[in-house]
């Protein structure tokens, strides 16, 4: 092995070997257990991040005022994680699918499937991201557990030397993707329980962190009343029955008065801001 490239693996902590021997040799309650106690130290690291994570959501937040984008980018767990964060927004608090935009090498395809080499394109990022006719008011947040993928490191130099905001979301402390972003989250978490594998604890962190990046931004943009889904898409029972609660909350209606209020105008908020106007 080169000596140069042995030594940047050594430097990866998530590519650092398990602090557990013999893992086919244990019973299934000491590989839980295992797993178990390694979760516990995410959220400690995570916390640590938080500076970090406050000084992001505060730029992009600034910009989002203005009418500006969210773009993840990400190969793999990673990539997957910025496609589920981004696909949950709409319904969970009605806003434009485009708000937030999830980009994962290799596509919609590799999102079930791994699609060979599609990491490794430095320039696939961006080609992709100027499809969308990226400006000064979007911001790109790179997604990478090793904090090596070119695919994502190549995204945030290109969108970085435009004018774009960059942040990023690793497991490795001084990483190039880290480097290569203006505003980066560390969240170091250590080797994993079955080694190298970053869909455990880093994958854990880079949801929580995503989680408290946009629930923060759409709350702090007028998305939630007090600690209400008020904005949510009905596309479900479920979320009828929880809709029709909420209003019910508010309100002095009945179940069935208040399940007719949301279904008339679609909306927790405009049900009962519509219904406020017409009975003061």
């Amino acid at each position: 092995m080169d000596n140069n490239l042995e030594k940047n693996l050594k430097k990866i902590i998530t590519e650092q070997p398990s602090k557990y021997q013999d893992l086919d040799k244990m019973s299934v309650r000491k590989i839980i257990e295992g797993i178990n106690k390694e979760d516990s130290y995410v959220h400690k690291a995570v916390r640590k991040a938080l500076p970090q994570i406050e000084r992001l959501i505060e730029e992009i937040l600034a910009r989002m005022k203005q009418g500006g984008r969210v773009f993840y980018l990400g190969a793999g767990t990673s990539g997957r994680l910025g496609v589920l964060d981004a696909s949950e927004l709409p319904p969970t608090f009605g806003v434009p699918g485009n708000m937030v935009t999830g980009l994962i090498a290799g596509g919609d395809k590799a999102l079930r499937n791994a699609v060979e080499g599609a990491e490794d394109d430095p320039d696939r990022a961006w080609e992709e991201l100027k499809t969308f006719d990226v400006n000064e008011l979007d911001t790109i947040i790179g997604i990478a557990a090793s904090g090596s993928t070119p695919y994502v490191v190549g995204g945030l130099k290109s969108a970085r030397s435009r004018g774009l905001l960059t942040g990023c979301i690793t497991c490795n402390p001084g990483s190039p993707v880290a480097k290569a972003a203006e505003i980066p989250v560390e969240a170091v978490v250590g080797p994993e329980f079955l080694t190298g594998s970053t869909r455990m604890k880093a994958g854990t962190a880079q949801k929580m962190i995503l989680n408290s990046i946009t629930t923060s931004l759409m709350i702090k943009l007028g998305k939630v009343n007090g600690n209400r889904m008020v904005n949510m898409q009905l596309t479900n029972n479920k979320l009828v029955r929880r809709g029709t609660i909420m209003i019910m909350e508010e309100l002095p209606l009945d179940a069935t008065e208040a399940r007719d209020l949301l279904l008339k105008y679609g909306s927790v908020r405009i049900a009962i801001e519509s219904w406020r106007k017409e009975n003061s």
